[in-house]
């Protein structure tokens, strides 16, 4: 058997002190989580953002930076993800865009709001990443190189 850890993206996107934030159904639970998802075969991570953004908020965004890069085992089931995350601007809302059928609400919460939803985040690095933007962790685009 293959094993393959889980590529995904997310962006930390901040708008007049409020982040962006999914709340969304995982497995029957209601969590929170930043615009987050899968790369797919073809795309840059950046597209991979920017898709994942949209699809999951409606908001188009402009991917402005790389955060960092995120490890983590989850407990429940010992899957192993690494997450690339992206700082991103809001560009605007596509009100006509559908949303991802799990995706329940979009909030743009403070950063209270999202300690007062801690128990409820979906991934253990949705408060590292927020701390990290917060302290000015910032790399260029250019850090990343796409070779085909």
């Amino acid at each position: 058997m293959t094993w393959l850890p889980h590529k995904t993206v997310a962006t930390v996107i901040q708008r007049n002190g409020r982040f962006l934030m999914v709340e969304e159904s995982d497995n029957g639970r209601t969590v929170f989580n930043q615009p987050a998802g899968h790369l797919e075969a073809g795309e840059t991570l950046v597209e991979a953002a920017a898709r994942e953004t949209l699809e999951e908020t409606g908001w188009e965004v402009s991917i402005t930076a790389f955060l960092g890069l995120y490890h983590y085992r989850a407990e429940v089931d010992g899957e192993t993800y690494i997450r690339s995350c992206f700082i991103g601007q809001p560009v605007r809302p596509i009100p006509e865009q559908l949303l991802d059928p799990d995706i329940i609400a979009v909030h743009w919460f403070t950063l209270n709001e999202l300690r007062q939803h801690r128990a409820s985040l979906r991934s253990p690095v949705v408060m590292p990443a927020i701390h990290d933007y917060l302290n000015g962790i910032c790399y260029p685009l250019t850090i990343i190189s796409s070779v085909e």
